[in-house]
């Protein structure tokens, strides 16, 4: 396992997430902004959990570097393929090949997406690391505005429709992860029960103003 400083590491994961944010035009909803939210996000359910799992310290690195560097190989943006060899090769010299390894299986596995039609992998030792990186990132999308700017950035949808895809994932989807039992730590179940009370609230509110807006056109 290689020794490096724990800052010096997260540095050279943020400056990537930084410079490939740009390269591949990765707007704000999954770029510098997110990953540090899921990093730290990561590093609370990490602190929750190493008092049950203690080995989980050994696995740290592997954890921060995938919290911060998962969205810089989504398949919305780039082949993911070749988005986690060039995460590898820009960590080479601050993660050893097993922990190359881990952090590719991490970040290729995690997506909401992936798990609904694959289920959860099995990583072994790993496996801890592995819910703590996914839960942190699932903990994100509870903030509603992601999925606004995803949708006014990327799909290229006006205002009203845009909020309108809010409500429509926000119900489809966020709001059943907790039914859908995709939080395993406790740390992950608590909080989220706390933004799923306030993600309800604000659908409530973007159905009043989608329903304000429409209203203003009629008679306009």
């Amino acid at each position: 396992m290689k020794v490096i400083s724990m800052a010096l590491l997260i540095n050279h994961a943020l400056r990537y997430v930084i410079d490939t944010s740009i390269k591949f035009s990765i707007d704000e909803s999954h770029a510098l902004k997110h990953s540090l939210e899921v990093f730290n996000y990561a590093k609370e359910i990490y602190d929750y959990q190493i008092v049950q799992y203690p080995f989980l310290e050994k696995q740290k690195e592997v954890i921060f570097a995938s919290a911060i560097l998962h969205d810089m190989c989504d398949k919305k943006y780039m082949d993911q393929e070749n988005g986690v060899e060039m995460i590898k090769h820009h960590m080479k010299n601050y993660l050893d090949q097993e922990q190359l390894m881990m952090l590719d299986k991490i970040i290729s596995t995690m997506s909401y997406s992936t798990v609904k039609k694959n289920g959860f992998p099995d990583l072994k030792e790993y496996q801890m690391a592995y819910h703590i990186v996914r839960e942190a990132d699932l903990l994100t999308a509870y903030d509603l505005d992601r999925c606004l700017i995803y949708s006014i950035m990327c799909e290229k949808l006006d205002y009203k429709n845009a909020l309108k895809r809010v409500v429509e994932i926000t119900n489809n989807r966020i709001l059943k992860y907790r039914s859908d039992k995709l939080f395993i730590t406790n740390y992950s179940k608590v909080v989220s029960l706390q933004l799923h009370k306030k993600a309800v609230k604000k659908v409530k509110m973007l159905e009043d103003t989608i329903k304000t807006l429409e209203d203003t056109i009629k008679n306009y």
